[in-house]
């Protein structure tokens, strides 16, 4: 169950040695568990709500397509009135005997909850993915949280945790097996926006192992329809009759951990790839231990092998399967340390401690009614509505583990100014030699859609680890938006946003005038602006003379370019005039990245290849939208304007500015 070493499933051991190591690809959670549904679910009851739209519109479009699954159902997509009657739909189709998912999140998985209910009492083995949402309590949030979760943590159904897009498909499909194996239904969920929008790299289980693995939905889904073989559910019990039908159904749920450990070791021996209910990283000595759910216990990796190599006896596990809760699991793993802290996306300032500390310090009390000594056990709240929860803080929260001193109330947070609030020091912990970009752009620009084409590119041309996603608002367009991109030769695994990048694009140079678009990027890197303006002279002036003098200083190259205007002689359409000039930031990275000059491409060849990726992301606009964004992208690329280089040449007072020290009156 514990390892000093364990690779995270992304990583897949092994390879060539297992039946089915996956088809690789560049995606997102969304879409890695579209992958999946689309090919065994035969029913999608989806009211769609924001973050898990994206599952629900690869699905339909697979129905749209008129794809069947892999029996040979055609696939079927019923939208209603409502997240509550969707969940009914699920009810009713699971009763019919089809296999059946749905899509869901936040107040949509809570409103379901009264059917919820119902579905787990009738054994419907149904499976529902959740974008992990903040709900509406003290605000409206969109984005990552645990509060829905935990919201429905009470209804009988299993709960698995993903950590990454790797772990959403995977889980996917171990959780359909789970489901239908013990009559009882379950959910995977994954952390809105963090897993759900962010691309990486992944391997998606094949059409093959899917069919070996989980096998023909009428093998094993009762039709309870079916008058051939009658079956009395749903019905009115009362006082002699409720009580022995609720607690005989621990039958049920008593053999779901077996179930599970049969599931994980199938897949494992089919794939390579382990799970088991936790995953417990660098533990066997350690004597301060971090646990968490989600994106969070991904970042904690990086985190103990940092501490790891500075000599600090620290290491952190990953909850995978939430219900049924792996009481022994954790018990075996974290009575042996000095300290535990629990990190949690949500916050229950009225009860003893946040949802999953109190169900750890009662693994720990049980274990020590055995004669064991407790741990001490902090909970910490962190990243509710997607606040960002960087290295550092989890190095603050290790650093508050192992003080000996005491904890008032022992519940602290990070991330936020607060009397609760830890002291974090921000550390940079990306792979070594990673290469990252920070884009500040406008919404409804194609920014973003841009970001994922080129993680695209760099992922499958370049042969690289990626990692993109945006820091997506409730906003509409035409405000500010940012987005990062990290490509290395290694599994990404941090998931915050990015402090210390290479690469700056900026949508225009007013940028400079609401922040500071330099800070963390490195000495030597790069910012491109988009200006409307073609001579360097012209826009090098245009550039605050304080931030001119700090980029001479510390020999950051500076280009340029008019992608608005090239957008508009190019796009086939007045409507897509806007957002085709973030397309030519594709054409703008391959020129001022290192990644073709390493890889010995030439022009030809790299605009080949990004003609054969733009259908992925534009091609159901036509061959005509395909081509216009190929144009931009060339011309962007042939003609980036290099602002430094050719003031340099002119010598139009660059030594001037860093001798006067104007970097340093900011």
């Amino acid at each position: 169950m514990t390892s000093t070493a364990a690779p995270r499933p992304a990583d897949s051991p092994r390879l060539d040695q297992v039946p089915y190591p996956g088809i690789p690809a560049i995606v997102d959670g969304s879409e890695a568990v579209a992958h999946v549904e689309s090919r065994l679910a035969e029913v999608a009851c989806v009211y769609p709500i924001t973050p898990s739209t994206t599952m629900a519109a690869v699905y339909q479009a697979a129905v749209a397509d008129g794809r069947s699954d892999l029996f040979g159902t055609p696939l079927r997509f019923i939208e209603p009135e409502s997240e509550h009657s969707s969940a009914s739909a699920a009810e009713g189709a699971a009763l019919a005997g089809a296999r059946v998912t749905n899509f869901t999140a936040g107040q949509g998985l809570i409103l379901m909850k009264e059917v919820l209910y119902v579905i787990s009492g009738k054994r419907l083995p149904v499976v529902f993915h959740v974008g992990a949402r903040a709900l509406t309590s003290q605000a409206l949030n969109i984005h990552a949280g645990h509060d829905d979760i935990m919201g429905v943590a009470d209804c009988g159904w299993g709960i698995l945790f993903a950590r990454n897009a790797q772990e959403a498909a995977d889980l996917a499909a171990i959780a359909r097996r789970a489901a239908e194996a013990g009559d009882t239904p379950f959910m995977v969920a994954q952390d809105g926006f963090l897993t759900t929008h962010t691309l990486e790299n992944a391997r998606l289980p094949e059409d093959e192992l899917l069919r070996e693995f989980v096998g023909d939905p009428r093998d094993h889904i009762r039709d309870l329809f079916d008058p051939a073989e009658a079956l009395m559910t749903g019905v009115v019990q009362n006082q002699d009759s409720y009580m022995k039908g609720r607690i005989g159904q621990r039958a049920y749920t008593d053999r779901l951990p077996a179930i599970l450990a049969d599931a994980y070791a199938e897949w494992e021996r089919l794939t390579g790839r382990h799970y088991g209910p936790i995953s417990a990283y660098r533990t066997e000595d350690a004597d301060e231990i971090l646990v968490s759910m989600g994106t969070i216990a991904d970042t904690a990796i990086t985190v103990v092998d940092h501490l790891r190599s500075l000599g600090r006896p620290v290491g952190c596990v990953a909850i995978t399967a939430f219900r049924p809760f792996p009481n022994r699991e954790l018990a075996e793993v974290l009575i042996r340390a000095r300290a535990v802290g629990v990190v949690e996306r949500t916050d229950d300032p009225l009860a003893a401690a946040n949802p999953l500390t109190r169900e750890i310090r009662s693994v720990l009390y049980d274990a020590a009614a055995e004669g064991a000594m407790v741990p001490r056990v902090l909970s910490i709240s962190a990243g509710l509505g997607s606040r960002d929860v960087a290295a550092g803080d989890l190095v603050a929260i290790f650093d508050r583990l192992a003080d000996h001193g005491d904890d008032e109330g022992r519940h602290y947070v990070v991330g936020i100014r607060h009397p609760l609030a830890l002291p974090v020091t921000p550390v940079d912990l990306r792979p070594a030699g990673a290469y990252s970009l920070r884009g500040h752009s406008i919404g409804g620009f194609g920014s973003v859609t841009t970001n994922k084409l080129v993680a695209t590119i760099s992922g499958e041309l370049f042969g690289k680890q990626v990692q993109a996603y945006p820091r997506y608002g409730s906003e509409k367009k035409g405000l500010p938006t940012t987005y990062y991109l990290t490509i290395a030769d290694e599994p990404i695994r941090l998931h915050a946003e990015l402090e210390q990048v290479e690469f700056v694009p900026l949508h225009d140079v007013s940028a400079f005038g609401l922040g500071d678009p330099l800070a963390g990027l490195s000495d030597g890197g790069d910012v491109f602006i988009q200006s409307p303006l073609a001579d360097p002279e012209a826009i090098w002036a245009s550039i605050p003379s304080s931030f001119r003098a700090e980029i001479l200083a510390r020999h950051i190259r500076v280009t340029a370019l008019d992608t608005a205007e090239i957008a508009m002689r190019h796009a086939p359409r007045p409507d897509l005039q806007v957002r085709m000039q973030g397309v030519a930031l594709v054409g703008v990275f391959l020129r001022v990245s290192p990644f073709a000059t390493r890889a010995g491409m030439d022009r030809a060849r790299l605009l080949e290849a990004v003609r054969d990726r733009l259908g992925r992301f534009f091609g159901k606009r036509g061959g005509a939208v395909v081509d216009a964004n190929l144009e931009v992208i060339a011309e962007a690329y042939d003609d980036l304007i290099d602002v430094t280089a050719a003031i340099r040449t002119a010598g139009t007072g660059a030594d001037a500015l860093v001798a006067a020290g104007e970097g340093a009156a900011r």
